[in-house]
């Protein structure tokens, strides 16, 4: 174990960097950072890592995944002694969390939508309204829409 203190700030920093090389095993190419589920890290003199998330919903299958991963990531910094992941019951992740850079690459790479609040969803491939066909999807934070321009069939990512 190390006896000589480390510089919390750029401890931090670098556990932050580590976590955002981290993707979300359901949606590759894309970190759960951008994602929306980091939402604390806090580092000690004595090269302590806490990190907080936050899940798109309690009962995600990946959730155990993750925070492997994420301990993972955070360990293999030398200045790391140990690293731990907490998720957290609040606050509540939401799907405004999710960065528009994830958003781009889900819709380009992955066929995959981003529910709005306001009128449908538009399709990832030609922007024209899509129609839900199931609110359940392969995973618990998505749905099953269709387009009724291109007919593509997508995933709707989805918080309710």
């Amino acid at each position: 174990m190390s006896t000589i203190a480390v510089d919390t700030t750029l401890l931090r920093d670098a556990a932050l960097g580590a976590v955002a090389t981290v993707d979300d095993p359901e949606i590759p190419g894309v970190s759960i950072v951008d994602l929306g589920l980091l939402e604390t890290v806090t580092a000690t003199a004595d090269g302590k890592v806490a990190i907080g998330l936050i899940p798109t919903f309690s009962g995600c299958p990946a959730l155990a995944m993750i925070a492997a991963d994420v301990e993972a990531a955070v360990a293999a910094l030398p200045e790391v002694e140990e690293a731990t992941v907490e998720w957290l019951r609040s606050p509540v992740w939401t799907i405004e969390r999710v960065t528009e850079d994830a958003r781009r690459t889900m819709a380009t790479d992955l066929t995959l939508a981003v529910r709005v609040d306001s009128g449908p969803t538009p399709c990832p491939r030609c922007g024209s309204p899509t129609e839900e066909k199931s609110e359940f999807g392969p995973s618990r934070c998505r749905a099953i829409h269709r387009c009724g321009s291109c007919l593509e069939v997508i995933e709707v990512m989805r918080d309710r």
